[in-house]
C-alpha cells in the first residue's frame, strides 16, 4: 500500500442542523494532532452516473493512512461519534494517495 498520503471522505445527510453545527465545530480540534486538514466541503449538485443519496461531502487530507486510522480511533474523535450519529447519516471512507 502506498502510504504517502490519505484522504478521508465523508458522504453526509444532515438530520439535525443544530447538532451538525456543533459536531462540525468540534471536529477540527481532533485533526490537528494527526497533521490533517479539511480540503473541501460541499453540497451535491447532480449525480451524473449511479446512485448517490447523500447531500453533503467533506474531504480531509492526512499525511498517511496510519494518521487517518489513528485519528478515527482516537478518543478525541470517538467521543464525537454519538453526536455525529444524532446529527447526520454519514459514510466515512479512507483512500490512500
Amino acid at each position: 500500500m502506498n502510504d504517502s498520503g490519505a484522504y478521508v471522505i465523508g458522504h453526509i445527510t444532515v438530520k439535525n442542523p443544530e447538532k451538525w453545527a456543533e459536531y462540525r465545530m468540534k471536529v477540527p480540534a481532533t485533526l490537528a494532532e494527526w497533521g490533517a486538514e479539511v480540503v473541501f466541503r460541499g453540497k451535491k449538485v447532480d449525480v451524473f452516473s449511479g446512485i448517490h443519496e447523500h447531500i453533503d461531502t467533506v474531504v480531509i487530507r492526512f499525511p498517511n493512512v496510519a494518521a487517518a486510522k489513528n485519528w478515527y480511533q482516537s478518543s478525541s474523535y470517538q467521543t464525537l461519534i454519538p453526536l455525529r450519529e444524532q446529527a447526520a447519516d454519514m459514510v466515512l471512507v479512507c483512500y490512500s494517495a
